[in-house]
């Protein structure tokens, strides 16, 4: 990808973000737009040589519009300040895990997991981790892992480098032994890891490999997960 390029474009539409100046420039943007959907066809085909599942996948069903829905929001500002995809076998609106990349200035990541899933997928994903424990902790506590996304709920979305869970509850969830021993893992309210990378992370081509890398690693996590939510999908 043209990573310079694109951030560019996606610094001057934060500073500049109304219709007017987006019409004027939307030459711009179209390049700009091509150039990430060539790079997310070139990351689906990396990711199906290790994840069979997407492979069915077009760029189409994975990136995400750039035209903000404004009806529900204080901020009207009609364009988002980020490209950003999400590579997943049941597609974007799915519950199922899948991985994510994301560009945007001085934010730019790659994550695998689910997010905001409803309280009764929670428990059964709660469940699965108190019976497989052992299995589980293979998974989250291994050398690579930590490394690349850290200890559950020790990062912040907007503010850390790496993080295991977006959000967590305080304390025990309803119906769940209080002196469990790896109680962190039950708190959790999702499965998402992430890991931020340099603005120039995605320029050229070079970043396929180290992506699939980070992916790799997160995906049995996000496999273990999608055995239960693939029984509610």
């Amino acid at each position: 990808m043209q990573a310079k390029r694109i951030l560019d474009f996606l610094k001057d539409i934060a500073a500049n973000n109304n219709r007017p100046w987006f019409q004027e420039h939307r030459e711009e943007y179209l390049a700009c737009k091509a150039d990430f959907e060539k790079g997310i066809a070139q990351a689906i085909g990396r990711i199906a040589s290790f994840d069979s599942e997407i492979v069915h996948l077009q760029v189409k069903d994975c990136v995400y519009r750039f035209y903000r829905d404004t009806r529900f929001s204080p901020d009207k500002s009609p364009y988002k300040r980020h490209l950003g995809a999400y590579i997943c076998a049941k597609g974007k609106k799915a519950l199922r895990g899948g991985y994510y990349i994301h560009l945007e200035p001085g934010n730019c990541l790659l994550a695998t997991g689910s997010y905001w899933l409803p309280t009764n997928i929670l428990t059964s994903c709660r469940n699965e981790i108190m019976v497989n424990i052992d299995e589980w902790r293979d998974i989250v506590e291994s050398e690579k892992f930590l490394e690349y996304f850290g200890a559950p709920n020790e990062g912040e979305w907007e503010s850390s480098s790496k993080g295991f869970g977006l959000q967590c509850l305080k304390s025990c969830p309803s119906g769940f032994p209080k002196d469990y021993e790896f109680i962190q893992y039950l708190r959790m309210k999702d499965y998402c890891c992430w890991k931020n990378v340099p603005d120039m992370f995605f320029e050229g081509d070079q970043w396929l490999d180290e992506a699939a890398n980070i992916f790799k690693v997160a995906k049995p996590m996000m496999d273990f997960m999608n055995s239960v939510i693939d029984d509610y999908e």
